[in-house]
Protein backbone atom coordinates (compact mmCIF):
# COMPACT_ATOMS: atom_id res chain seq x y z
CA UNK A 1 0.00 0.00 0.00
CA UNK A 2 1.50 3.53 -0.84
CA UNK A 3 1.69 6.15 1.54
CA UNK A 4 0.63 10.01 1.42
CA UNK A 5 4.40 10.90 1.01
CA UNK A 6 5.13 8.24 -1.73
CA UNK A 7 1.64 9.31 -3.81
CA UNK A 8 3.69 13.09 -3.63
CA UNK A 9 6.74 11.62 -4.67
CA UNK A 10 5.03 9.83 -7.35
CA UNK A 11 3.61 12.89 -8.28
CA UNK A 12 6.45 14.81 -9.25
CA UNK A 13 8.34 12.37 -11.03
CA UNK A 14 5.05 12.74 -13.29
CA UNK A 15 5.44 16.57 -13.67
CA UNK A 16 3.85 18.20 -11.14
CA UNK A 17 5.88 21.65 -9.84
CA UNK A 18 3.61 23.43 -7.61
CA UNK A 19 4.87 23.57 -4.33
CA UNK A 20 1.91 24.53 -2.96
CA UNK A 21 0.00 21.79 -4.31
CA UNK A 22 2.62 19.03 -3.42
CA UNK A 23 1.91 20.43 0.02
CA UNK A 24 -1.90 20.01 0.19
CA UNK A 25 -1.60 16.70 -0.90
CA UNK A 26 0.77 15.65 1.75
CA UNK A 27 -2.02 17.46 4.36
CA UNK A 28 -5.31 15.89 2.97
CA UNK A 29 -5.61 12.50 4.10
CA UNK A 30 -7.43 10.82 0.97
CA UNK A 31 -8.33 7.35 2.86
CA UNK A 32 -11.07 9.71 4.32
CA UNK A 33 -12.58 10.33 1.15
CA UNK A 34 -13.06 6.89 -0.02
CA UNK A 35 -15.43 3.68 0.86
CA UNK A 36 -14.42 1.82 3.21
CA UNK A 37 -12.93 -1.30 1.35
CA UNK A 38 -10.97 0.81 -1.38
CA UNK A 39 -9.02 2.35 1.66
CA UNK A 40 -5.69 0.10 0.96
CA UNK A 41 -5.60 1.80 -2.16
CA UNK A 42 -6.08 5.63 -0.94
CA UNK A 43 -2.47 6.48 -2.27
CA UNK A 44 -2.84 4.89 -5.66
CA UNK A 45 -3.09 6.70 -8.68
CA UNK A 46 -6.42 5.91 -9.97
CA UNK A 47 -9.55 7.26 -9.81
CA UNK A 48 -11.79 5.15 -7.49
CA UNK A 49 -15.72 4.38 -7.43
CA UNK A 50 -17.31 5.94 -4.59
CA UNK A 51 -21.09 4.80 -5.74
CA UNK A 52 -24.07 6.31 -7.58
CA UNK A 53 -21.84 6.37 -10.73
CA UNK A 54 -19.35 8.48 -9.51
CA UNK A 55 -15.64 8.21 -8.77
CA UNK A 56 -12.80 9.99 -6.58
CA UNK A 57 -10.66 11.46 -9.48
CA UNK A 58 -6.94 10.40 -9.76
CA UNK A 59 -4.90 12.34 -8.01
CA UNK A 60 -2.76 13.23 -10.96
CA UNK A 61 -5.51 14.74 -12.62
CA UNK A 62 -6.53 16.76 -9.84
CA UNK A 63 -2.98 18.13 -9.21
CA UNK A 64 -3.16 19.39 -13.00
CA UNK A 65 -6.02 20.95 -12.80
CA UNK A 66 -5.12 22.61 -9.20
CA UNK A 67 -2.37 23.80 -10.51
CA UNK A 68 -3.13 25.16 -13.88
CA UNK A 69 -5.76 27.34 -11.14
CA UNK A 70 -2.89 28.91 -10.02
CA UNK A 71 -4.28 28.95 -6.24
CA UNK A 72 -2.90 32.18 -3.98
CA UNK A 73 -4.24 32.27 -0.11
CA UNK A 74 -7.12 34.29 0.14
CA UNK A 75 -8.62 33.65 -3.02
CA UNK A 76 -12.25 32.77 -3.43
CA UNK A 77 -12.86 29.24 -5.19
CA UNK A 78 -15.76 28.19 -7.01
CA UNK A 79 -16.17 23.98 -7.87
CA UNK A 80 -18.53 22.37 -9.78
CA UNK A 81 -18.75 18.38 -8.79
CA UNK A 82 -18.27 18.06 -5.29
CA UNK A 83 -17.71 14.16 -5.66
CA UNK A 84 -15.95 12.92 -2.87
CA UNK A 85 -15.49 16.38 -1.26
CA UNK A 86 -11.10 15.41 -1.11
CA UNK A 87 -10.46 18.09 -3.97
CA UNK A 88 -12.48 20.97 -2.12
CA UNK A 89 -10.23 19.71 0.42
CA UNK A 90 -6.71 20.29 -1.25
CA UNK A 91 -8.28 23.84 -2.83
CA UNK A 92 -8.93 24.87 0.76
CA UNK A 93 -6.12 23.60 2.37
CA UNK A 94 -4.17 26.02 -0.35
CA UNK A 95 -6.38 28.81 -0.22
CA UNK A 96 -7.01 28.98 3.69
CA UNK A 97 -10.46 31.13 2.34
CA UNK A 98 -14.19 29.63 1.62
CA UNK A 99 -14.78 27.71 -1.14
CA UNK A 100 -17.75 26.70 -2.36
CA UNK A 101 -18.98 23.27 -4.37
CA UNK A 102 -22.09 22.22 -6.16
CA UNK A 103 -23.10 18.54 -6.07
CA UNK A 104 -25.78 17.40 -8.35
CA UNK A 105 -26.58 14.03 -6.64
CA UNK A 106 -28.23 14.61 -2.98
CA UNK A 107 -26.63 11.92 -1.23
CA UNK A 108 -22.96 12.60 -1.85
CA UNK A 109 -23.34 16.00 -1.16
CA UNK A 110 -24.63 15.11 2.37
CA UNK A 111 -21.56 12.12 3.04
CA UNK A 112 -19.16 14.92 1.30
CA UNK A 113 -20.50 17.26 3.91
CA UNK A 114 -20.16 15.10 6.51
CA UNK A 115 -16.33 14.05 6.18
CA UNK A 116 -15.70 17.52 5.30
CA UNK A 117 -17.16 18.68 8.57
CA UNK A 118 -15.58 15.91 10.56
CA UNK A 119 -12.07 16.76 9.22
CA UNK A 120 -12.81 20.14 10.09
CA UNK A 121 -13.29 21.79 6.62
CA UNK A 122 -16.05 24.34 8.34
CA UNK A 123 -15.06 26.91 5.30
CA UNK A 124 -16.11 24.69 2.41
CA UNK A 125 -19.72 25.13 1.84
CA UNK A 126 -21.52 21.97 0.21
CA UNK A 127 -24.45 23.11 -2.21
CA UNK A 128 -27.00 20.82 -4.14
CA UNK A 129 -27.94 21.95 -7.79
CA UNK A 130 -27.27 22.19 -11.32
CA UNK A 131 -23.25 23.70 -11.20
CA UNK A 132 -23.06 24.31 -14.76
CA UNK A 133 -24.75 27.67 -14.26
CA UNK A 134 -22.64 28.02 -11.42
CA UNK A 135 -23.75 29.11 -8.04
CA UNK A 136 -24.70 33.29 -8.45
CA UNK A 137 -26.12 33.79 -5.28
CA UNK A 138 -22.13 33.85 -3.36
CA UNK A 139 -20.64 35.43 -7.02
CA UNK A 140 -17.79 36.44 -7.74
CA UNK A 141 -15.04 34.06 -7.77
CA UNK A 142 -11.22 34.14 -8.06
CA UNK A 143 -11.45 30.76 -9.62
CA UNK A 144 -13.69 28.16 -10.63
CA UNK A 145 -12.94 24.45 -11.62
CA UNK A 146 -14.98 21.99 -13.10
CA UNK A 147 -14.74 18.72 -12.52
CA UNK A 148 -17.44 17.25 -15.51
CA UNK A 149 -16.68 17.71 -19.32
CA UNK A 150 -17.62 20.30 -21.18
CA UNK A 151 -18.33 21.39 -24.71
CA UNK A 152 -17.48 25.05 -24.05
CA UNK A 153 -17.76 27.26 -20.79
CA UNK A 154 -21.09 28.15 -19.98
CA UNK A 155 -21.77 32.20 -20.06
CA UNK A 156 -23.33 32.56 -16.61
CA UNK A 157 -20.40 31.40 -15.36
CA UNK A 158 -18.01 33.58 -16.90
CA UNK A 159 -20.25 36.31 -15.38
CA UNK A 160 -19.77 34.92 -12.41
CA UNK A 161 -15.90 34.65 -12.32
CA UNK A 162 -13.94 38.00 -11.02
CA UNK A 163 -11.81 40.27 -14.13
CA UNK A 164 -8.30 38.41 -14.51
CA UNK A 165 -9.84 35.02 -12.31
CA UNK A 166 -8.91 31.68 -14.02
CA UNK A 167 -11.13 29.38 -14.70
CA UNK A 168 -10.33 25.28 -15.08
CA UNK A 169 -12.80 22.69 -17.18
CA UNK A 170 -12.24 19.68 -19.50
CA UNK A 171 -13.49 21.10 -22.72
CA UNK A 172 -14.02 18.55 -25.70
CA UNK A 173 -16.33 16.09 -27.26
CA UNK A 174 -18.24 13.67 -24.89
CA UNK A 175 -15.59 11.04 -24.80
CA UNK A 176 -12.32 13.23 -24.88
CA UNK A 177 -11.23 16.44 -23.26
CA UNK A 178 -8.10 18.56 -22.57
CA UNK A 179 -7.89 20.38 -19.42
CA UNK A 180 -7.70 24.04 -20.43
CA UNK A 181 -7.84 27.25 -18.23
CA UNK A 182 -8.81 30.32 -19.19
CA UNK A 183 -8.20 33.92 -17.67
CA UNK A 184 -11.04 36.30 -17.66
CA UNK A 185 -9.94 39.66 -19.47
CA UNK A 186 -12.52 42.20 -21.00
CA UNK A 187 -15.40 40.14 -19.78
CA UNK A 188 -14.55 37.49 -21.66
CA UNK A 189 -12.63 34.20 -21.05
CA UNK A 190 -9.50 33.56 -23.32
CA UNK A 191 -7.13 29.93 -23.11
CA UNK A 192 -3.99 30.93 -21.57
CA UNK A 193 -3.18 26.73 -21.05
CA UNK A 194 -4.35 23.60 -22.66
CA UNK A 195 -3.00 19.78 -21.55
CA UNK A 196 -3.76 17.24 -23.23
CA UNK A 197 -6.08 14.27 -23.21
CA UNK A 198 -8.04 13.15 -20.18
CA UNK A 199 -11.78 11.38 -20.06
CA UNK A 200 -14.35 13.10 -17.35
CA UNK A 201 -17.97 11.91 -16.86
CA UNK A 202 -20.30 15.25 -19.17
CA UNK A 203 -21.11 17.87 -17.49
CA UNK A 204 -25.54 17.08 -16.39
CA UNK A 205 -27.40 20.02 -16.27
CA UNK A 206 -28.42 23.30 -18.72
CA UNK A 207 -25.26 23.74 -19.79
CA UNK A 208 -24.32 20.12 -20.64
CA UNK A 209 -24.03 18.85 -24.30
CA UNK A 210 -27.61 18.14 -24.59
CA UNK A 211 -28.02 22.37 -24.60
CA UNK A 212 -25.44 23.11 -27.63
Amino acid sequence: MRSREELVEHLKRVGIRDEKVLRAFLRVPREEFVPEHLKKYAYADDALPIGFGQTISQPYTIACMLEMLRLEEGLKVLEVGTGSGYTAALTYEITRSPVYTVERLPELAERARKTLQRLGYTEIHVFIGDGSVGLPEHAPYDRIIFHAALPSVPPPVVEQLTEGGILVAPIGSLHYQDLVAYKKRGGAVVEVERREGFVFVPVVGEYGFRHY
